[in-house]
């Protein structure tokens, strides 16, 4: 495993491990050979007043797009926050600021996929921002502004997702500070729906 994982080296360790843990999950998921066992009453009666996750993940609120079973995790293993397009607004950033700072969870993903619904109708609509889906238009359009060219909605995707990590540290003192003592590492991740992989961007 350790040559598998050698590009993750640089990776502070508990992140490090938590990150393998759920690509090794994911591997479970498409090889349609899933391991995870906390998924009952007994384990929600033992996690019934507190919760230990070990990951944090931000996702779309895409019905295909499930972190639980993409990952390969049961009841009380990942803190997710989910909605649409991964878009960073103010209660998004404080979902995740809660999970950093009360929750002390190591591990941060961003998790953008393939067939974006957001990403369509921003690139459709775009610059217009005075109609439907204004808030969401408005995190979304600044990946725009910069690559105007941008023709494949699945690399706009990944895009807009390297843009979330800079405006969660500019935004966040909580989540800058974290990052700048390694108690907290960010993985930008792309879901591929051909083949069911989650990719580290």
């Amino acid at each position: 495993m350790e040559n598998k994982y050698s590009h993750l080296d640089n990776i502070p360790e508990k992140a490090k491990n938590e990150l393998i843990k759920l690509l090794e999950g994911n591997k479970n998921f498409v090889a349609g050979k899933p391991t995870a066992k906390n998924m009952t009453l007994e384990t929600l009666q033992k996690y019934a007043f507190h919760q230990e996750p070990y990951a944090l993940v931000l996702s779309c609120s895409d019905s295909r797009v499930v972190p639980e079973i993409i990952f390969d995790c049961g009841i009380g293993e990942l803190f997710v926050v989910r909605v649409a397009g991964i878009t960073a607004g103010p209660n998004i950033i404080e979902s995740i600021e809660y999970g950093v700072k009360k929750l002390q969870i190591p591990l941060l993903i961003l998790l953008g996929h393939d067939d974006c619904g957001v990403m369509k109708y921003a690139k459709a609509h775009y610059p217009e921002c005075d109609g439907n889906f204004s808030s969401i238009l408005k995190c979304v359009y600044p990946v725009l502004k910069q690559k105007e060219d941008i023709t494949c909605h699945n690399y706009f995707a990944q895009q807009h997702t390297i843009w979330v990590e800079n405006v969660l540290l500019e935004k966040s003192s909580i989540i800058k500070n974290a990052v700048a003592k390694n108690e907290l590492y960010i993985a930008k991740c792309h879901f591929d729906h051909s083949t069911g992989l989650v990719n580290l961007i």
